[in-house]
């Protein structure tokens, strides 16, 4: 064999790496773009399901106004922590990606949790109100919404771990650090006693 053609094999060789290592690349972006395409779907499914929350709250603060005049400090901090909700949702579902974002989704959905309950431990003294149809079937869509809700976080939760692990295992954290996949945030509920679903039943 002559310096000629050792050389032709060397070059072949390294280009059949470089190839290989060129298409392994595209696997592993393509792979962490699809994860994280789909924890940003599962995102959707949330905001589709918070939204139908947040329009169902004026309506029960509204039937609940007739009959609760005294509590009007109690219906304005639902109101005012529904606002709070909305405008931190419409930013996390303008980029689920951005881990500041469903953070700030998170405390927001916290502290709405807590008014609403504050709210059903009020309502407790006033039968005429527990008995409204209006207020029944408002309770009833409240509890669907949230049991949607908590189904639809899970599946959100488990496509960010997902993603993250991907990005962070070795070799994907190289290609992950290459090109920005930043690291993505669980949609949690931060308070212990308000982890469980907002409880609507009288």
């Amino acid at each position: 064999m002559n310096a000629g053609t050792v050389a032709l094999i060397i070059l072949g060789v390294l280009l059949l790496f470089a190839i290989v290592l060129i298409f392994w690349g595209i696997s592993i972006y393509n792979g962490l773009v699809t994860l994280r395409n789909r924890f940003k779907n599962a995102f959707a499914q949330i905001d589709v399901q918070l939204k139908r929350r947040y329009d169902l709250i004026p309506n029960l603060v509204e039937t609940a106004k007739g009959y609760m005049k005294h509590e009007r400090e109690t219906l304005e901090a639902v109101i005012s922590a529904r606002n709070n909700a909305v405008a931190a949702n419409s930013q996390a579902a303008a980029d689920p990606g951005s881990a500041r974002a469903i953070t700030t989704l998170s405390g927001a959905e916290t502290a709405l949790t807590g008014t609403l309950g504050r709210l059903f431990a009020v309502m407790e003294a006033y039968p005429d109100l527990k008995a409204n149809q209006n207020m029944l079937a408002i309770q009833e869509e409240l509890t669907s919404t949230e049991n949607r809700i908590a189904f639809a976080r899970q599946a959100y939760n488990d496509g960010v771990t997902t993603y993250n692990t991907a990005r962070e295992t070795f070799p994907s954290n190289i290609i992950a650090g290459m090109f920005s996949f930043s690291e993505a945030a669980l949609f949690e509920i931060t308070n212990q006693a308000e982890k469980e679903a907002v409880k609507v039943a009288f």
